[in-house]
């Protein structure tokens, strides 16, 4: 399973349009246009086509964990 294949189906599943994932991308400062963000969803033999690497990835997940779960909360000072 490629990438590509968890992308397209972690997008499915979150029922995500194209806006909805650049915005969770800009959620951990990654920015892509949707026209790049499309040719992670066609098929691999379009000549348009192009590999998800392993960091856009990374960054989705990230952000989706913030989109879904609300950012981390700061660690508090202990008071001595």
């Amino acid at each position: 399973m490629t990438n590509n294949d968890i992308f397209k189906k972690l997008r499915v599943a979150h029922k995500l349009r194209d806006e909805d994932i650049v915005k969770i991308l800009e959620l951990v400062d990654f920015r892509i246009s949707k026209s790049e963000l499309n040719a992670f969803f066609r098929r691999e033999d379009h000549p348009k086509y192009m590999e998800c690497g392993d960091q856009i990835l990374r960054n989705f997940l990230n952000g989706l964990i913030i989109h879904l779960r609300g950012p981390m909360p700061k660690p508090q000072k202990k008071k001595d």
